[in-house]
């Protein structure tokens, strides 16, 4: 059973931001992350980690091929096929590295286009991953993002919760594209994590070469610069994956707690 009383009685007593890893969660809840893009599961590779640790079933759907974000020059022959691979086999050694079994990753290699028709390929897509997978925990992007892909996730995962048969509770993550977001909770880590993070993120070599080239720094120094900002919010945490929270039920429908 989801711990919503207890998430409840932090958010009304207005001790919020708070930490995540104080709510007891029963190790028989299973967590579904939904990735837009092969790395976005990296993100909030902390988290997740407190979540196996927990003895938590996490299942991963990487929604889109991420192809678009390989440089030309980091392929020998850049076809679209080859980046895909790429990245997937990219995925999959940063969750070898954390400790997932393979089984509990898919690819789902949805088009990243804005038309009708792939806006219901998407919902088709992720309506039946979610139903097969029957998590009672999802971990996402936040709707208010300045990436399309991470803005469609929210969306067809929230129309999707709207008729949940079973209480469903959304994560919402801050990342570096995040516009705005309420931190409702918040999972610390050390200088020692934050140096495993990175190893975890640095297994994403295209995205490494891409953010070094485009942006000066790579892509591990930039998802923990983001952790420090979150984390300077707080007292004695240097760095911190933050979250916004949505409980959906069928009988309420979705209860935000707070505005």
């Amino acid at each position: 059973m989801l711990p919503t009383d207890e998430i409840h009685r932090i958010q009304d007593s207005g001790a919020v931001p708070a930490p995540l890893t104080q709510i007891a969660f029963a190790s028989q809840l299973r967590l579904l992350v939904l990735a837009p893009h092969p790395d976005d599961f990296d993100a909030a590779a902390v988290t997740m980690s407190h979540f196996l640790k927990n003895g938590n079933h996490i299942s991963v759907a990487v929604l889109t091929s991420g192809a678009g974000g390989v440089e030309d020059s980091f392929v020998i022959a850049p076809t679209e096929e080859n980046k895909i691979v790429l990245r997937e086999h990219e995925q999959e050694a940063s969750l070898r590295f954390f400790g997932l079994p393979r089984a509990n990753l898919s690819f789902l290699r949805l088009p990243a286009g804005e038309d009708d028709s792939t806006q219901l390929m998407w919902r088709h897509a992720v309506k039946e991953f979610v139903s097969e997978a029957a998590p009672d925990i999802v971990l996402l992007p936040y709707g208010e993002d300045t990436n399309a892909s991470h803005r469609r996730t929210y969306l067809v995962f929230r129309d999707i919760a709207a008729g949940t048969a079973n209480p469903l509770l959304a994560l919402y993550l801050q990342d570096p594209k995040t516009i705005r977001i309420r931190l409702d909770f918040y999972v610390p880590f050390s200088d020692e994590q934050a140096r495993w993070k990175s190893r975890m993120l640095q297994f994403h070599q295209s995205q490494q070469a891409r953010n070094l080239s485009r942006r000066g720094q790579g892509l591990d120094e930039r998802i923990l610069q983001i952790n420090r900002q979150i984390a300077s919010k707080l007292e004695g945490v240097p760095y911190a994956e933050g979250f916004q929270v949505e409980l959906f039920h069928p009988e309420i429908g979705s209860c935000r707690t707070k505005p």
